[in-house]
């Protein structure tokens, strides 16, 4: 048995030593591997002196759905250093309408507006926004004339936007939606054991934001 000395000392230590790794936990609270991934080359990105994050979503995708309103809540508040950008991904052929139905919407200047209805359409109103001519249709309903749609649909630009996209996947890496990249350099997703939840996702791209921003506050 330890004199009454050493027993104190030793209990001050675990004290010491518990209130050490509670505080390193909140000072960093997601892990490289639990909370967020660092990809193996990181990717290049636009917006000099910004903080790029960047969705990869596919509007078909349940999950891209259930996370669409706290993104949209979240990119309202975002600060002016920030930058979302957003990938439409196409691991088949048959994604490829949907990347061109967002270029298009894009082009339009509809994107913004319109990116909320679409999800609604397909997962709360069971409207299918597979092909050209079934959105056309549907966005005739919003004010988007059908060949107006069809003529943005299938020009160059579009197609060439949506090509770019895939490759921009396939450099990353993507194999499931949604991810969330940070400068090119971070990935999250719901697959990984901190980030569960939508909110969860969004906290550890905050967290990364936040530690992006510190470095670049730093260089400079």
């Amino acid at each position: 048995m330890k004199r009454p000395s050493a027993l104190l000392a030793s209990l001050a230590l675990l004290v010491f030593t518990a209130w050490g790794c509670a505080a390193a936990q909140a000072a960093t609270p997601f892990e490289r591997g639990q909370g967020y991934n660092e990809l193996s080359a990181r990717q290049p990105v636009a917006h000099p002196g910004k903080v790029v994050v960047t969705e990869f979503f596919w509007y078909n995708c349940p999950h891209c759905n259930a996370l669409e309103p706290e993104l949209d809540a979240w990119a309202r508040k975002l600060p002016p250093y920030v930058v979302l950008q957003r990938v439409p991904i196409a691991f088949t052929a048959q994604f490829v309408p949907q990347q061109k139905l967002y270029y298009t919407l894009r082009a339009l200047g509809r994107d913004g507006a319109l990116q909320p209805a679409i999800f609604q359409a397909i997962h709360q109103q069971h409207i299918l926004l597979n092909t050209p001519e079934q959105m056309a249709t549907w966005l005739a309903a919003h004010g988007i004339a059908r060949q107006t749609f069809l003529s943005t649909y299938n020009s160059f630009g579009v197609a060439m936007r949506a090509s770019q996209a895939t490759r921009m996947m396939k450099a990353y890496g993507i194999d499931g939606v949604p991810t969330l990249a940070v400068q090119g350099t971070y990935e999250v997703s719901g697959d990984l054991p901190q980030t569960p939840t939508d909110d969860r996702i969004l906290q550890a791209v905050d967290y990364l934001i936040a530690r992006v921003h510190a470095q670049q506050t730093q260089a400079n």
